[in-house]
């Protein structure tokens, strides 16, 4: 069975976050970068000293993209460990971090769950390395989820800006010869699908919170909010935020869009099968539609997200990780070169996003012809990478995450997972996530606006 993509999941139980914040766990004070910005000597001091570096990160074959830092720096060895994907991950690393041993110095980190772990100041600031002088680098949208305030949590790694996958066949079938432009278009098109060919335009997944997120973030929702301290903002039930579930519970109700579980067999034989006539994704979806429905190939096309008024152009996202240095390493230079060199180095971007498929964040590869201008076969010839940096461009800048999102998504599937699976109305099942969180956010001893 095939597997999503880590950026595609949601965790599980928060249970170790709160943990952690409830104890109020810190590491040591870390060595470099305490009083002031580091020097170049300094940088040049420990890039040339033999060095042993621990990378934690779940990307297949990642080793090609150190192994291009460890021939640039032959002085540091890094050992790189996949020790889990979601729950897991997290789990050994807020361990490791707890017993004060036993852990990386760079961690691969998804951008919901930076601030559970900047509250406890467990991550470095990597301000006095320099790396307030990469933001220029990376999409505006994506450095903001590293660096909200002043301080540089970690490097941008991948994101997932949202479109819309279709099959083309499909659509024309039921009569429909460009991909619908508005929300009000797609209603219209999912009820002619069906209609026509008993297919679903496509599918919202029961308890996926990511995929409902992405769909607020496109509607301008502000669901979740940080200070960095103490004080959280919760508004998920906010009147934007009811007028996007109205939407998906009418569509649902009129059994014109399923409500699957996805990432498993059943969902995986309907994309091949044609029982989705499209997936509302984000832009790792490309490559792992192809693996997942590949008799499927020539049939698919990509467009943006329909828009909620005519004229707009904008997209939420779904996905996306970064790398970051844990505040007790024992090398933080070394450390950050290593972040840094892995996603903001050409060869090495370049390899994640042509390799490894990452969706890239960096302005390089988003306008590098090498990338953009490739054509795929599977969508017909057409330019996807081009189709979806340029959708990259259309993302909310201004997206703020809570410092508990494990418990976020755990909440999000006994309310409004168990809600859509039963095709209710979702704007309810918005309050009780709304006052669950609340409740829990008091619980932890935060103030809640």
């Amino acid at each position: 069975m095939r597997k999503a993509p880590r950026t595609a999941l949601a965790l599980g139980s928060g249970a170790v976050a709160a943990a952690l914040i409830l104890s109020g766990c810190a590491p040591g004070a870390n060595e470099g970068g305490g009083g002031g910005p580091v020097s170049q000597d300094e940088i040049d001091k420990a890039m040339t000293t033999p060095t042993k570096l621990t990378f934690w990160t779940w990307v297949p074959d990642i080793e090609n993209e150190v192994k291009l830092f460890e021939e640039k720096y032959p002085a540091i060895d890094v050992k790189v460990e996949n020790v889990g994907q979601g729950l897991a991950h997290y789990q050994k690393l807020r361990s490791a971090i707890e017993a004060g041993e036993g852990g990386p110095d760079v961690a691969q980190i998804e951008y919901q769950y930076i601030p559970s772990f900047v509250l406890p100041e467990s991550l470095l600031d990597l301000t006095p390395y320099g790396a307030d002088d990469l933001s220029g680098d990376f999409v505006d949208w994506a450095w903001n989820q590293v660096s909200p305030a002043d301080e540089v949590w970690a490097i941008p790694q991948d994101v997932g800006p949202m479109g819309n996958l279709y099959r083309e066949d499909l659509l024309t079938q039921a009569g429909i010869t460009e991909p619908p432009a508005t929300w009000d278009d797609y209603a219209t098109a999912a009820k002619a699908v069906k209609d026509s060919t008993g297919a679903y335009i496509s599918n919202l997944g029961a308890t996926q919170a990511g995929q409902m997120i992405g769909f607020f973030w496109q509607a301008g929702v502000k669901p979740f909010g940080y200070d960095g301290k103490e004080t959280v903002t919760i508004d998920v039930n906010s009147d934007e935020a009811k007028q996007v579930a109205d939407y998906w519970t009418g569509l649902i109700q009129q059994d014109l869009i399923s409500t699957d579980v996805d990432f498993n067999d059943e969902w995986y034989q309907g994309l091949a099968s044609g029982k989705y006539a499209g997936w509302l994704t984000a832009a790792w979806g490309p490559i792992f539609l192809q693996g997942t429905a590949e008799g499927t190939s020539g049939l698919w096309r990509a467009a943006p997200l329909p828009q909620w008024e005519a004229g707009q152009d904008v997209s939420g996202n779904w996905g996306g990780s970064s790398d970051a240095v844990l505040a007790d390493s024992k090398n933080p230079i070394a450390a950050y070169e290593l972040a840094k060199f892995i996603n903001d180095d050409e060869e090495s971007a370049m390899k994640l996003a042509t390799e490894q498929f990452l969706f890239p964040p960096q302005v390089s590869v988003l306008e590098d012809p090498a990338f953009v201008d490739q054509e795929s076969e599977f969508y017909g010839g057409q330019q996807v990478n081009k189709l979806f940096s340029e959708i990259s461009e259309t993302v909310d800048t201004d997206f703020q995450w809570l410092p508990f999102m494990d418990y976020v998504y755990s909440s999000y599937e006994e309310t409004m997972g168990t809600v859509i699976a039963a095709k209710g109305d979702i704007s309810g099942a918005l309050d009780t996530w709304q006052d669950q969180l609340v409740k829990y956010a008091k619980d932890q001893g935060f103030t809640v606006k």
